[in-house]
């Protein structure tokens, strides 16, 4: 009997659209010997819909009411059928979602609740990991290099003379450059902190780091964790943020992700073991993207962990894992495989 599989996708963040597009190339690449799928779509409103799948207009199709049960003995979806709610039982649940109520812990909690085991990070580490001045706390407790940092909250006043510049503004718990700006002047923070605060009442100022910016995909495996190969980003001007263009599937406006990373042999080793050394310490499961800044001296510096990394047709993950001769349709096998082992490597 085939493997009753949840997809997770859409949410109500501003990371709806790269849910949907990475939940399609998982269907594309979902193995329908192995796998029967049920999709379910939450709407940018928040509603929970069993959908025939995530096309681009998937909201339009023969949908139906669904909610995930926290109740382990349902351990699957309740879906509401001409006034009646008909049960369907899952084995494993694929949260392809991004940002918050995706990647911060809030959709793990609802899974923990349910019984149903789950691809990717536990609660914990995706709340820890989602929020990036917390990151760099417990990171730079382990002996991880991170940028210097500062957190400014809700009702804080920033004092724009106490830093050097440039420096990064970003909400501190929100993801794929949403808020973030680059800042060269004093006269441009103010303006910086306000557009972070409309995607987090916390953000962060964050010292900008001189170096590539390279990334490593390290999904768990049965012995160790596998490391794809190593990715380095070229940018032309600005910073890394193809998920905000209009047309990231023809190629980004400012960037190439360059895989494998055209960097020496030993750097590569050095990134691969540092971004090991990331998962490890925040405690991850499953998968994670580690984002990392190599510096001219060789120092490896902890950007961000992406614990749903995105999946779609121009997403780093997949590139780096299809690089390192593991194909989607192999990765996805071997997140569930680990998610039902309890895997937490």
């Amino acid at each position: 009997m085939d493997m009753r599989i949840g997809i997770l996708f859409g949410g109500s963040c501003e990371e709806h659209p790269i849910s949907v597009k990475s939940a399609r190339e998982v269907a594309k690449n979902l193995n329908p010997k192995k796998y029967e799928p049920f999709y379910i779509g939450i709407t940018k409103s928040g509603s929970w819909k069993l959908c025939d799948g995530p096309e681009e207009n998937w909201e339009d199709g023969n949908c139906r009411p669904a909610v995930l049960s926290p109740d382990t003995s349902v351990h699957g979806l309740l879906v509401l059928e001409q006034g009646q709610y008909e049960t369907i039982r899952l084995d494993v649940v694929l949260p392809v979602l991004h940002g918050r109520l995706g990647e911060d812990g809030a959709i793990q909690g609802l899974l923990e609740l349910s019984g149903i085991p789950y691809v990717g990070c536990d609660v914990q580490s995706s709340a820890l990991c989602m929020d990036k001045s917390l990151t760099y706390v417990v990171a730079g407790s382990a002996g991880i290099a991170t940028p210097n940092f500062w957190t400014v909250t809700a009702n804080d006043k920033v004092d724009a003379s106490r830093f050097s510049y440039p420096v990064f503004v970003k909400p501190a718990r929100s993801g794929s450059s949403f808020g973030v700006t680059k800042v060269f002047r004093s006269e441009e923070l103010q303006a910086a902190v306000e557009l972070a605060r409309q995607y987090d009442s916390k953000v962060l100022i964050e010292a900008a780091v001189v170096g590539s910016e390279v990334g490593c995909a390290i999904l768990a495996d049965d012995l160790d964790l596998i490391a794809g190969e190593v990715d380095r980003i070229q940018l032309s001007s600005g910073f890394f943020r193809i998920h905000q263009e209009s047309t990231p599937e023809s190629g980004s406006e400012n960037s190439i992700p360059i895989v494998p990373a055209d960097i020496s042999a030993a750097s590569r080793s050095l990134v691969r073991e540092t971004a090991k050394e990331i998962y490890r310490a925040l405690g991850c499961r499953g998968l994670a993207r580690v984002d990392m800044f190599l510096k001219e001296d060789g120092e490896v510096v902890l950007n961000e962990v992406n614990t749903l990394p995105g999946m779609t047709s121009y997403s780093r993950y997949p590139r780096m894992m299809a690089a390192a001769g593991i194909p989607l349709a192999e990765v996805i096998d071997r997140m569930v495989a680990s998610a039902l082992a309890g895997n937490s490597r």
